[in-house]
């Protein structure tokens, strides 16, 4: 029986057990995120870029994901893996979702998963195709786990495992993402003089081991923060400002860009929703 610590909160429809990663396993991931649904409802809900790749461990119905522009319509998935994205797709559930989802910082999953996070640009693979038989294992293990501690667990040691047989992401393309997320106005030829490679090689490297070119990875996160800012109460106006965009127009043609909507269709459905949805990062 675990003794982990674990919180339990009531969505409105469906549950949330919520709990920290081993320490090892913290700088790549923030929390272990379960969920299950009380109501059989189908679901429609729009995916976004997000500054993560998403793991999702399904214990229930398989999940239906679309991504415009690829041809992926409806692809059906149970367990699986959405790498970086640089636009939004549509996933369809048929209620009663119940699973694990894993948020991990591009790097991180580079070593968690062991392949070139280029291979999973704007691609979700399941997570048996992805690591084989030992994926198997581990979502049979979790469905009959008792209890979420116990889960949470059987995840440690499972990803504690491949933390050290994993590869390490070069010490250049590290510096490159904490430049990233540090300063909204840093380009790539400051990100390049500062770790002493050219552009075109930081570029090449980088898309392999974190999945988006640094430019289009500075994009995603400037959107996500500019979402931040909008759910918080924050002004359009108020946040393309704060965020570095132009003004106002150029806010609008990014949301459009990487969500599919205006921010104001994406903020007012956020907010109706008022929950934490499968493959949207929480903001």
């Amino acid at each position: 029986m675990s003794d982990r610590p674990v919180q339990v909160a009531d969505r409105g429809g469906w549950w949330l057990a919520q709990a920290l990663p081993h320490p090892a396993l913290r700088p790549f991931l923030r929390s272990y995120d379960g969920y299950w649904e009380t109501e059989i409802v189908p679901t429609r809900m729009r995916t976004l870029p997000t500054r993560t790749t998403v793991v999702i461990v399904n214990l229930g119905p398989p999940l239906y994901l679309e991504v415009p522009d690829t041809g992926v319509h409806g692809r059906e998935y149970g367990s699986f893996v959405a790498g970086m994205h640089d636009g939004h797709g549509m996933y369809l559930s048929p209620g009663g979702q119940r699973g694990i989802q894993l948020d991990v910082t591009p790097l991180g999953a580079y070593t968690l998963l062991g392949v070139p996070m280029a291979q999973l640009t704007n691609a979700a693979v399941g997570l048996p195709d992805l690591l084989g038989r030992g994926a198997r294992t581990l979502v049979e293990r979790l469905a009959a786990a008792p209890s979420w501690g116990e889960r949470f667990d059987i995840l440690d040691g499972f990803l504690l495992r491949r933390l050290d047989a994993g590869p390490v992401p070069d010490p250049e393309v590290a510096r490159a993402w904490r430049l990233l997320n540090g300063d909204l106005g840093v380009t790539v030829a400051d990100i390049a003089a500062d770790v002493g490679w050219s552009r075109k090689h930081l570029t090449n490297r980088f898309r392999e081991q974190a999945g988006l070119p640094p430019k289009v990875m500075a994009r995603v996160i400037r959107f996500r923060r500019a979402i931040g800012l909008l759910t918080g109460g924050a002004g359009f106006a108020d946040a393309a400002s704060a965020c570095g965009y132009y003004d106002q127009a150029h806010l609008n043609r990014e949301f459009r860009a990487l969500s599919g909507c205006t921010p104001g269709e994406l903020i007012g459905g956020q907010l109706e929703q008022q929950r934490v949805t499968t493959l949207a990062e929480p903001v």
